[in-house]
Formats: C-alpha cells, structure tokens, sequence
C-alpha cells in the first residue's frame, strides 16, 4: 500500500468535505437552486479578491482566463507589456502573439522578481502601450511580485493592468480595488482548493471601455455575453457551466472565509518559511534569493550537484507516494518545486520534507537524515498558527 499525496503548486489537494459537495446529484444550470449557488459563489469571489468589479466564473483552467482577458481587452495590432519572469509570464506573450498582438517583452532572469520602476519607463517610453501584464505569483520559479505596486503605477495610463492570480490568490493578500488592477484572473484548482475546471475573471471600468472596443474574435469566452448573462434575473452563464465545480467552490470558499483571510495568509507565509528553512538545512539552495520576493504558496529549490533532478520529483512520486512538481521551461531537471498552498498544513509540509530527504538518499546525497525534518518541526513550533 502506497498513500498518495499531492504537493504541487496545482491542482492542490481537497477536503472531504469538498469532495462530498462535488459529488452531489447534478442540477440544471437553469434552476433557481443552482442560480442561488452561482450568485453566491461570485459574491464570495468578489470578497476573495476584495472587489467590487465585474466578475465572471469560466468553465475552464486558468489559461482559458488568460486568454479571456486578452482576446476581449485588445484589438488586432494594440501594443501590449509584458514583464516576462518565467514560463507563465511567457504565456501571456505567446497568447497575446497568436491573436496579433505586438507584445513588449520586458525580461528578467528566471528567480528575480519585476522592478516596477521598469514598468514605468516602459509605460513612459511607449505611451500606446494598451496593457501590462504580469504575474502576481509566478509558479514555475516560486517568486510573488508587487502587484500593488504596478497597478498604482499603470493607473496613471491609458494602459490597463492585467493579473495572473491564480496560484497567489487565497494565499497571499490581494486587493483589486485597492490597488487599481484592471483585470485579476483566479483559479479553482489553486489556493481555494476545489476541483480543476473553473477560471475566475474581474473587470473594472476601465477595462470594459477597451472591451467594448475590442476586435478580436471570440466566442465561447467573450465576456460582453457573460455581463449580459449577469444581468438577468436570476443571474445566469452564456453557456453551461462546471455546475459540481461551482458547487464544490461555493464549499471550499465557506471553509477558507471560516478559516478567516488573515489566518489563511498567515498561515501559508508560515508553511512557506518552514519549507524554505527545511530545505536549507540539509544543504539545499534556494532558488529565488531575494528571501521577500519568495511566495507563500510554492518553494522553488535547487536541485543540488550530482543529483537528477527528475529522478527526485519520479522517486518521490513512485517510491514514497508524494507528488511535487519539477522545473518547467528552461528550468526543467534544475530545480524541483514544493507546493503549500491550499488544503495544507504543518503535517503535509512534513511529510513532503520526510519523502525529499529519504529519496535524496537514495539518490546519494550527503546530509544527516533528519536534519529538514527537525528544521521543519523547529521552525513550525516557533511561528505556529495553531492555538
């Protein structure tokens, strides 16, 4: 018997009593019990993001937001920002190059997080820039940018913000008024810890003026039909949504306001610097430097000289039962990356140590056993948020 454990920066692991809602009989999406849920489910979304913008729920992953908000914001031709860190950075050039965008690449060395003054002189040295986009966490290298910082500064253009949230948000802070983002995208299989298959979107007043404007062609995602949609009485989707997927987020979204916001942050930062701990102490280097640039909700680590990095995640996975993600991109076989977002706590966060340091040594790698784990347990005990 081998117990599987996921411990992935997504899809994240789910409560049972996730699972039980999403497992209940199917009901029409024209119903009025599946109308209140909808409605409750974007009322709880707008509290997460701490908005009180347009937002829409998409059966889809979180790329299929990304490319929402790009193919509805931007016309054939509109010069677009993109400050690119890594592989989800990229995507947003490469969606944004398939519908004919001309896309600014601002480029920084994977591991480092975005200047926002960059920003700025980007913005001031091309005033038809149309939009910036950037990542709030960017997953495949584990490093959480200023996302406040960059929409107080794109605020001041014509340009609109655009945010990849959907591995930051639920586990660190995030306020889309607050802090004038345009456009923040979210995910169901993240933080939130519910099934995969729904991508959230917001939109502000600004947005919707490129959008109602915009020429690019789109049909399943446009989101001029979803404000339509919106608008009935009761609310409704274009088109048939993940119905159990909602279901279960309306779930998991109770659980994580139970929990309290705060608490839920807190207790990421704490997972977060317990991994990071653990792992320096048996030797391993971090792959992000900057110790304030690091994120709450995964750990990137450097595979350590000597060792195949991709027999650490496939070891790891087969042997022990605990599954964690490798590098992607250019990353792949040098870094291996340790997820804590979500339905997690202390114990899987010691448990996913226990499992690197046993397959470390079957790889032959010099440390003291027991090391990480008694690192984790030291540094856990001293910054508890258990009471």
């Amino acid at each position: 018997m081998n117990k599987k454990y996921i411990m992935t920066p997504g899809p994240t692991a789910i409560s049972e009593d996730v699972l039980l809602e999403h497992a209940r009989p199917l009901m029409h999406h024209r119903t009025p019990e599946f109308s209140e849920i909808f409605s409750a489910v974007t009322k709880k979304l707008k509290k997460l993001m701490k908005t009180e913008n347009d937002l829409f729920i998409l059966t889809s992953s979180g790329t299929g937001g990304m490319e929402a908000a790009i193919t509805n914001a931007f016309s054939k031709g509109d010069k677009v920002l993109v400050a690119n860190l890594g592989k989800f950075s990229d995507r947003f050039a490469k969606i944004s190059k398939v519908f004919g965008l001309e896309v600014i690449s601002l480029d920084y060395e994977w591991g480092n997080p975005i200047n926002p003054e960059d920003i700025k002189e980007m913005l001031d040295k091309n005033p038809d820039i149309k939009g910036v986009m950037f990542q709030f966490c960017e997953t495949s290298t584990g490093i959480t940018n200023n996302a406040e910082a960059f929409g107080n500064i794109v605020k001041n253009y014509n340009a609109i913000s655009i945010v990849d949230a959907i591995s930051g948000i639920g586990a660190s802070d995030l306020q889309a008024d607050n802090w004038n983002l345009d456009i923040v995208i979210g995910g169901s299989q993240k933080a939130l810890s519910a099934p995969t298959g729904a991508a959230f979107i917001s939109v502000s007043d600004k947005a919707w003026k490129l959008i109602e404007k915009s020429n690019i062609p789109r049909f399943y995602f446009n989101l001029l039909d979803a404000r339509e949609a919106a608008s009935r009485k009761p609310p409704q989707t274009p088109w048939t949504p993940g119905i159990s997927i909602i279901v279960a987020m309306n779930k998991a979204l109770d659980m994580l306001f139970e929990e309290g916001l705060e608490n839920a942050f807190r207790r990421h930062a704490i997972l977060a610097k317990t991994t990071q701990k653990a792992v320096e102490k048996i030797g391993l280097e971090l792959f992000v430097k900057d110790e304030d640039a690091r994120s709450s909700s995964v750990t990137a680590v450097m595979v350590p000289e000597g060792v195949d990095g991709k027999k650490i995640t496939s070891m790891m996975r087969t042997k022990y039962g605990v599954q964690i993600a490798g590098g992607q991109g250019k990353l792949k076989g040098k870094i291996f990356r340790i997820g804590h977002l979500g339905w997690f706590g202390i114990f899987d966060t010691i448990i996913a140590i226990s499992a690197l340091e046993m397959t470390l040594k079957d790889l032959g790698y010099g440390f003291d056993f027991g090391e990480g784990v008694a690192e984790a347990q030291k540094v856990f005990y001293e910054n508890s948020y258990l009471e």
